[in-house]
């Protein structure tokens, strides 16, 4: 099993590429952003000989390539830099903000799973008919709306309306987290499902076909015996590299649903660093994204590797 693992160091060094994209992207983007930060930080004692006193001392005087470099060394030393607004190291702010992060796509991914799935299963067993058409039809629907929208819709119904869920932030003990974390997950989960259950649906119908399950029906298999021991177990291996593009694409959700929700998590750093200007911290943030989204990438492929045995990505031209 080992030897089939053995492309994962050259997934490494091949994202390393990438994460130097990453930065060069992101520093651009954040030098993009209008205004300066020495302004905002001194606000209304922002005197033109303060503000360039200011910059000179982040060293916002200097050109672009100079900043750039000045980055990566502090990149390649542990150092993401001191946060303009908070006044501390912004790794040890990121740091107390990916676990609240982390926490809202596990369970996103969770609620992805127990939507998708039945809801996969039950329109296979049927293709044609009914159900299947309505599994077809409505996720779709979901797809369409933005994810802000129906978080608000969400929050309307059950938070300010039944009163269920609370309205925002993110609790104090991890079963006060599940609760408050239950409608922005929801609201993450709903955008994703659509695209899980097609793919699950299209991979249960071709087990369904297949001869090892008409030979398992001749030995009396049937039910949840046929399903779970030879449908769901097969049709899940296609369908593990669309949850880890998707959970990739739940990372960037979390982004503004946290804002929706009031959540102490990495989008809401984000949303109030661009808003301050605070250039460490954005870069912080995205740079983490874009290490998480390609760990995901390298987790989807051994997962891939380990549940199907057909399957050498070593020998891959790619790698």
């Amino acid at each position: 099993m080992l030897g089939r693992l053995k492309f994962v160091p050259m997934r490494i060094v091949q994202a390393v590429p990438v994460a130097f994209g990453v930065t060069v992207v992101v520093f651009l983007l954040v030098h993009l952003i209008p205004g300066n930060p020495a302004e905002s930080i001194l606000g209304a004692q922002a005197t033109p000989a303060r503000v360039a006193a200011l910059s000179k001392q982040m060293g916002l005087d200097e050109s672009l390539p100079q900043q750039y470099l000045h980055f990566l060394d502090n990149i390649a030393h542990g150092n993401l830099g001191q946060s303009y607004t908070y006044q501390t190291s912004v790794l040890s702010l990121v740091l107390q903000r990916v676990p609240v992060t982390l926490l809202l796509v596990l369970y996103s991914v969770v609620l992805m799973l127990i939507i998708s799935v039945p809801l996969s299963a039950w329109a296979a067993s049927r293709p044609g008919g009914a159900r299947d058409h309505a599994v077809r039809v409505v996720p779709l629907v979901g797809l369409g709306m933005p994810q802000f929208w129906v978080g608000v819709m969400l929050l309307l119904v059950f938070a300010v309306g039944f009163k269920w869920f609370p309205v925002g932030g993110y609790g104090q003990t991890f079963s006060q987290h599940l609760w408050y974390l239950f409608l922005p997950a929801l609201t993450l989960a709903i955008s994703v499902s659509p695209v899980i259950i097609r793919s699950l649906r299209s991979s249960m119908l071709n087990v369904l076909e297949s001869d090892y399950v008409a030979t398992a029906r001749s030995k009396g298999a049937a039910g949840w015996s046929l399903f779970s021991g030879h449908v769901l177990r097969n049709a899940v291996i296609p369908a593990v590299s669309i949850v880890g593009v998707n959970v990739g694409y739940l990372v960037g959700g979390t982004l503004v649903i946290e804002q929706v929700f009031a959540i102490p998590g990495l989008g809401s750093l984000l949303i109030g660093s661009i808003q301050a200007r605070d250039f460490p911290s954005v870069q912080a943030v995205a740079l983490f994204v874009a290490v998480f989204v390609v760990a995901v990438g390298v987790l989807t492929d051994i997962v891939y590797t380990l549940l199907d045995p057909r399957v050498d990505l070593t020998r891959r031209g790619d790698v």
